[in-house]
């Protein structure tokens, strides 16, 4: 199955472009489609013309059907495209838009479809932790 590329930050909840080692990751969520009208894609609600950036809630700008930020980020998939830093190889997966504790820093893990080993995508500029060698 072959994941289509947004063509428009418009068409995101969240994007990612990052550099892993020797490999990349290119990261995104798409807009989920209203529930209840299937006309319009939810979205942070806008007040005096502009995006409610620490919102508590998702909207319909169509019809006005609203949802908890927790429940609707929980519905959502995130799809990736990557090179592995691993193996070398190109390949593409999906994962659930949720953070996870991985070497101790918050990151989406998707699996490689090759080596079958987990590529983290963190915040931008998050470092993981190694561990130390004592000797």
């Amino acid at each position: 199955m072959a994941l289509k590329v947004p063509t428009s930050m418009d068409e995101c909840l969240y994007f990612s472009n990052r550099s892993i080692d020797d490999g990349n990751v290119l990261a995104w969520v798409y807009r989920k489609e209203c529930p209840k009208c299937k006309k319009d894609k939810m979205g942070k609600p806008i007040e005096k013309g502009k995006v409610k950036t620490r919102a508590i809630k998702y909207v319909c700008h169509s019809c006005g059907y609203e949802e908890e930020k927790k429940e609707h980020e929980e519905s959502l998939t995130l799809e990736a495209k990557y090179t592995c830093p691993y193996c070398g190889k190109d390949g593409e997966g999906t994962t659930t838009y949720q953070r996870k504790s991985f070497k101790g820093a918050q990151a989406y893990l998707v699996d490689c479809e090759h080596c079958h080993q987990t590529i983290p995508i963190t915040k931008k500029l998050k470092k993981l932790k190694v561990k130390k060698v004592k000797g």
